[in-house]
This record gives C-alpha cells, structure tokens and sequence, in this order.
C-alpha cells in the first residue's frame, strides 16, 4: 500500500484521503477531482496557532506537538516546540538557582528576606512576561529567538 509523501498516511488511488495531495504517478496533470479538496487544514490548526500552542504548557504541549504527525513535519512547528521546551528547562533550572540563594540568604535576618522575595518576583514576572511574550509571536507568525535558546531551538528544528 503507498504512503502519502506529505503526511504519510495511508493511501489508495491518486490522492491522499488526509491532505488531498497526489499520490505517486497522477492523471490530470497531478490535480485532485473536482470536488474533492486540495489540501484540507490537517489537524485543524494552522502553523501559527500551533507554534503558539507549544508554549501553552510548556514541556507537556512541546513533547506533544514534536510527536504528532501533521505538526512534527513543520518546520515552525518544532522551532516553536523546542523552543518551548528549552524555555521551559531553563526557567526550571533558574527557580532551582533561586532556591539555593533564598536558602543562603536566610541566613541574613531581614535583608536577605527581602533581596531572597525580589528575587522570587523578578524571576516570576520575568518568566511570566517572556512566556506571554513568545506564545504572542509565535501567534502573529513572527519567530522570537530568545538569546541562547534560540539557536539551540532552530538548530534541533532543521535536523
């Protein structure tokens, strides 16, 4: 049985029945029939609400949109996926830092609770705004490349 090129699913007769493409060797002038679609929305959502979908929940919606097939195929898609999921890591990582230098700071009476509670805030906010900020973007269709991250998310998107 062939195997449509584009989204890999099964197909009988000249056009795929999921995306409408031809399949293989076509009659026409590799046109679908008439009446019949020439490529359906797969999956319902286009690439921009998806890559601003990835950030949602962050690893969880990353993960899932790197897995499913129609999604797992744009090239987008999985900038925004990987990006997500390494914003996602890095934020981690950093409440990990601030929890060690609130634990050192305690040691401070009054003025380590205070620096330890703007440090708290800082990294909420900041998180919070640079995660609104990337599922905006991504929605617009425009691609926000955080400083480091980034490139790591471009290069994992090409291979």
């Amino acid at each position: 049985m062939p195997y449509c090129a584009n989204c890999g699913s099964p197909a009988e007769g000249a056009f795929c029945p999921n995306c409408g493409r031809p399949v293989g060797q076509t009659q026409g002038g590799g046109y679908p029939p008439p009446g019949y679609p020439a490529q359906s929305a797969q999956g319902g959502l286009t690439e921009n609400v998806a890559g601003a979908l990835c950030y949602l929940a962050g690893l969880i919606t990353g993960i899932i949109f790197l897995v499913v097939a129609p999604y797992n195929a744009s090239r987008t898609v999985r900038f925004h996926a990987f990006q997500s999921i390494f914003f996602n890591i890095a934020w981690i990582g950093l409440w990990i830092v601030e929890m060690i230098l609130s634990a050192a700071l305690a040691a401070i009476p009054v003025l380590g609770w205070i620096i330890s509670l703007l440090l708290w805030v800082a990294l909420l906010l900041g998180g919070f705004i640079v995660w609104l900020l990337l599922m905006w973007k991504a929605y617009n269709g425009d691609r926000l490349v955080l400083p480091v991250i980034g490139p790591l998310a471009e290069q994992q998107a090409r291979g």
